[in-house]
C-alpha cells in the first residue's frame, strides 16, 4: 500500500488495457506536436537556447508520469516560469551565456529540493494561502510583461534590457522606424495562421504547422540572408548527464528566484491538477504527493540540463481533450521528445525566432484574465482590489515583487476577514422555532429583554477584542436594560487562549450588569477547551444548551419562574467521558 502511495503509477498500471493505450497514444502524440515548438519558444523566453526547452519535456515529463497523482496534467516548460527565471537570473548573468545556463539549471535543481522538502513535511496545504484573485492579478501582469519581452522578436530589432517595463515599451516606440518589416510580417503571419487553423478545428496543431511553414519559407527563399533571425544550430542527441554548479555563492545568488518560481509553480501546478480531478472524478489528487512528483522531476531534470518545468494548463487541456486516461500519455510524449532530440533537431536550423515569438504571444493571451476582473468587480469588491493591487505591483515593481506582494496581500486579507467576522443579531421568525438575522429578515422578532447573537467564526487572538467590544456595544446601545444575552456558538469551530479570555471577560462584564449569559450550540472541541480552562463552571453548566431554541425556552421559563427542562447532555466533553 505504501508503494502505491508514493508510486501512483502502481494504482493504474495493473488494470491498463489496450483500449486505454490507444487513447493515451493519441493524446501523447498530440501533446508532443504542441510541446516541440512551445518548449523551444519558452526556452527562448527564459533566456536559454531553444534546445533546453526540449530537454524540459524529456526526463521531467517521464518522472511526473510515474510519481504524479494527476492522470491528465502535462508538465514541461511554461511561459510564467520562464519569465520568472529570466527576471531573476538575468540580474546576475547575461542570457544564453554559459554562466546564465548553469545558473538556470541550478535554479531548477534547487526548486526541486524545496518542493521535495515541502512534500516531506507535508506543506501541500500552503497553496491555499495564495488566493485566486492574487494569482489572477499576477498572471495578468505577467502576460503583459511576457508580451513586451517579445517585442524584439516581433520587430526584428535589438532592444536593451531595462528594469522598468515602461522603458522597454518607450524604447520600442522610439525605434519603430527601424523595425525589420519581413520579421514583423513573419510574426503577424504566424499569429494569423495559428488563430485561423484553431478557428477551423481546435485539434489542428497550428503552432507546429506555423513552425514547419516558417522553416520551409526561410530555407527555400533564403530569408535568413535578408535579416530574418533564425534558431540556427540545435544540438543533436539526448542531453548528457551533468551535475548542477553547486557552490554556496551560486546558491545565494539564485535563491530569491528559486523561492519565487517555487511559490508560483506549486500553486499553478496543483491548481491545474485539481481542475482535471474535478472533471474526471475517477481519482484523487494528493497535494503532498504532487509536491514530491514536481520536486523529483525538477531534480532529475536538472541533471539532464532541463529548464525549470511546471504544469501547463494549455497542454493539460489538450492532453485531456485528446483522450488521455493515465500518465502513459506523458510517457509517450517524453519518448517522442527523445526521438526528436535523436533524429529531428537538424530540421530546426531555419526556424524563425519570429514564429517562436508568435507562439509565445498567443499562449499568454489566455493568461490575461479580464473577465475575472469584471466578475470580481460585480461580486466582491475586496477581491477585485487585491487583484488590481497585485497586477499593478507586478507591472510597476517587477515579477518577484509581485509574487511577494501577492503572498502578503493574501495573508493580510485572511487576517482582516478573521479579525472582523460576521456577527448577526437574531430574532425569531413568527410561528416557528427558527432564529434568523434581523437585518435580513425584518419579520423576525427579538425576545423582550433578551439579545441573541451568532458569532460566525473561530474565536481567537485576531478577533477576541472585536467579539468583546461588539457585545459591550450591543448591551450599552439597548433602550431597555437587558435581562439576558444568548450566544449562538454553533459557528465557533475553534477557540484559543485569547478567545477563552474574551469569553471569560464577557461573562464577567454581563454578571456585573446582572445580565444572564447563556451559550447554545457549542461543538465538542470548543466544549473541551471550556472545560479545561474552567470557563464551563464559571459560566455555569446550567447556562449551556444543545440548541438555540432550548436556550430561549429555558430563559423564558426561568424568567417566569417555571420549571425548565435543562439536561447535561449538551455539555458533555471528552473529559467527562474518561
Amino acid at each position: 500500500m505504501e508503494f502505491k502511495k508514493y508510486l501512483p503509477i502502481l494504482k493504474w498500471i495493473p488494470n491498463y488495457t489496450k483500449s486505454l493505450f490507444k487513447s493515451d497514444l493519441v493524446a501523447g502524440l498530440t501533446v508532443w506536436v504542441m510541446l516541440v515548438p512551445q518548449g523551444m519558444a519558452y526556452a527562448l523566453l527564459a533566456g536559454m537556447p531553444p534546445i533546453y526547452g526540449l530537454y524540459g519535456g524529456l526526463v521531467p515529463l517521464f518522472l511526473y508520469a510515474i510519481l504524479g497523482t494527476s492522470r491528465q496534467m502535462s508538465i514541461g516548460p511554461v511561459a510564467v516560469s520562464a519569465l520568472l527565471v529570466l527576471a531573476g537570473i538575468s540580474q546576475i548573468a547575461e542570457p544564453t551565456s554559459p554562466e546564465y545556463i548553469s545558473y538556470v539549471i541550478l535554479t531548477g535543481f534547487l526548486i526541486g529540493i524545496v518542493q521535495l522538502l515541502a512534500s516531506f513535511i507535508r506543506l501541500g496545504f500552503l497553496v491555499n494561502f495564495l488566493s485566486h484573485p492574487v494569482i489572477a492579478g499576477f498572471t495578468s501582469a505577467a502576460a503583459i510583461i511576457i508580451a513586451v519581452s517579445q517585442l524584439k522578436y516581433l520587430m526584428g530589432i535589438e532592444i536593451p534590457r531595462f528594469s522598468a517595463l515602461t522603458d522597454t515599451v518607450s524604447y520600442a516606440f522610439q525605434h519603430i522606424g527601424e523595425m525589420h518589416l519581413p520579421t514583423f510580417l513573419f510574426c503577424i503571419g504566424g499569429i494569423a495562421l495559428i488563430l485561423g487553423l484553431k478557428k477551423i478545428n481546435k485539434k489542428i496543431p497550428g503552432a507546429l504547422i506555423a513552425a514547419v511553414l516558417g522553416i520551409v519559407l526561410v530555407k527555400f527563399l533564403g530569408l535568413d540572408q535578408q535579416g530574418i533571425d533564425i534558431v540556427k544550430n540545435v544540438p543533436e542527441g539526448l542531453p548528457a548527464f551533468n551535475l548542477p554548479a553547486f557552490t554556496l555563492e551560486n546558491i545565494r545568488l539564485v535563491f530569491p528566484t528559486v523561492l519565487t518560481v517555487t511559490v508560483i509553480g506549486i500553486v499553478e501546478s496543483i491548481g491545474i491538477a485539481k481542475v482535471w480531478e474535478a472533471k474526471h472524478k475517477n481519482y484523487k489528487i494528493d497535494a503532498n504527493q504532487e509536491l514530491l512528483a514536481l520536486g523529483a522531476s525538477k531534480i532529475a531534470g536538472s541533471f539532464f540540463q532541463a529548464i525549470p518545468t511546471s504544469g501547463s494548463f494549455t497542454r493539460s487541456a489538450v492532453n485531456s481533450e485528446s483522450g488521455a486516461k493515465s500518465g502513459m500519455a506523458s510517457i509517450i510524449t517524453a519518448a517522442l521528445i527523445a526521438l526528436t532530440l535523436l533524429f529531428l533537431t537538424p530540421l530546426f536550423y531555419f526556424l524563425p525566432k519570429a514564429i517562436l515569438a508568435a507562439i509565445v504571444l498567443l499562449s499568454v493571451k489566455s493568461l490575461f484574465d479580464f473577465h475575472e476582473a469584471v466578475h470580481l468587480w460585480k461580486t466582491h469588491k475586496g477581491d477585485f482590489v487585491m487583484m488590481i493591487c497585485t497586477f499593478l505591483i507586478t507591472l510597476v515593481l517587477g515579477i518577484e515583487e509581485g509574487v511577494l506582494a501577492g503572498v502578503v496581500l493574501s495573508v493580510l486579507m485572511v487576517m482582516y476577514r478573521n479579525s472582523q467576522p460576521h456577527i448577526a443579531v437574531l430574532g425569531q421568525l413568527p410561528n416557528t422555532k427558527y432564529f434568523r438575522n434581523i437585518t435580513r429578515f425584518p419579520e423576525a422578532t427579538q425576545i423582550p429583554e433578551c439579545a441573541i447573537i451568532r458569532f460566525d467564526s473561530q474565536l481567537f487572538f485576531a478577533n477576541a477584542l472585536y467579539f468583546k467590544e461588539f457585545i459591550e456595544s450591543l448591551v450599552e446601545s439597548q433602550s431597555q436594560p437587558l435581562d439576558a444575552l444568548i450566544l449562538d456558538a454553533s459557528s465557533i469551530h475553534d477557540i484559543d487562549s485569547s478567545g477563552l479570555n474574551a469569553l471569560g471577560e464577557t461573562n464577567t462584564f454581563l454578571k456585573n450588569r446582572q445580565i444572564k449569559f447563556y451559550i447554545a450550540g457549542i461543538i465538542g472541541p470548543v466544549r473541551d477547551r471550556l472545560y479545561q480552562s474552567g470557563l464551563m463552571e464559571e459560566i455555569g453548566k446550567e447556562n449551556q444548551f444543545m440548541y438555540l431554541e432550548d436556550a430561549v425556552g429555558c430563559y423564558q421559563k426561568r424568567k417566569n419562574k417555571e420549571t425548565d427542562l435543562w439536561v447535561d447532555s449538551a455539555i458533555q466533553t471528552n473529559y467527562n467521558k474518561k
